[in-house]
This record gives C-alpha cells, structure tokens and sequence, in this order.
C-alpha cells in the first residue's frame, strides 16, 4: 500500500467549490483543461485526477486536470505538479458516493503503521471514465494520501 511516487507534472485549474457543484466543476475543468493540452500541442499522460486541499466540509478547495509533460499556463489553467514521496495508495471501486469510507480505511490503515499524512492534501485519480461505464459499481478510482 506504501508506495514512492515521483513528481507528476499537471495542469490544472483550482477552485472552493461547494459540494453540491463539484460534478459541474469536474465537467467543464477537465474540458477546460483538455482544450488547453492540446492548443500547445500536448496530450494528457494519464487519466484525470482532483487534488482536495483541506478538510472537505460544505465546499472543498479542490484541484483539477490532467497530467502532462512541457505544459505552460495558459490563463486560468495552471502549470503545477503532484509531489512525489512515499504516499499510501489505493484502489477505490464502486460509486463516487461512497469514497469516504476508503480514505478513511487509508487514513486508519496509515496510523496503525506509525504513518502521519504530510500537508493537507491528498488526490483521486479517476481510472474509469463514467460515459463509457455507466454502471458506478464498476467504477475504479486510485486514492493517493501521502506520508510524512
């Protein structure tokens, strides 16, 4: 479950979006953030991904994109990167809905191995697009909360 990740370059958009909108941020920021790759000639190298920064209450400060390779930003779509190091990392299958009960079993499975998480961030990586799944217990989600 402990792995050691590289820096992951990306593009992004950042934004506190209130959790009734998160999809409507989802949708048009990965499209967004698309058109932005590919108007520098560029191509995602690997599925989309949402960084949350801080506790999630009513709204989350979330994070957004793709990653990407040589991408400069480009008005409201940020050149950035994921950090590397050693990170609990987890395979989430089924419905969106119910990831709080694997970031919690990562969370609780971290503490038992004397690991603390490091920063306030932590992001989901989205290995199944829902238009080409549409049943959501099929749907898989890599979860990544990295370590002190």
């Amino acid at each position: 479950m402990i792995q050691t990740l590289s820096d992951q370059a990306v593009a992004t958009r950042r934004a506190r979006v209130p959790l009734a909108d998160l999809a409507q941020f989802f949708d048009g920021t990965y499209r967004d953030v698309l058109q932005a790759i590919q108007a520098q000639g560029l191509r995602p190298a690997g599925p989309p991904f949402a960084r949350y920064w801080g506790p999630v209450t009513d709204s989350a400060d979330v994070e957004a994109g793709f990653p990407v390779t040589g991408f400069a930003t480009h008005g409201d779509i940020q050149a950035a990167s994921l950090p590397g190091g050693d990170a609990v990392v987890g395979t989430h299958v089924g419905p969106y809905e119910s990831l709080g009960q694997t970031w919690q079993s990562l969370e609780q499975w971290a503490q038992a191995q004397g690991r603390a998480r490091r920063g306030d961030q932590c992001w989901e990586i989205y290995l199944t697009d829902p238009s080409a799944e549409p049943d959501p217990d099929r749907w898989r989600t890599q979860v990544v909360l990295p370590l002190a």
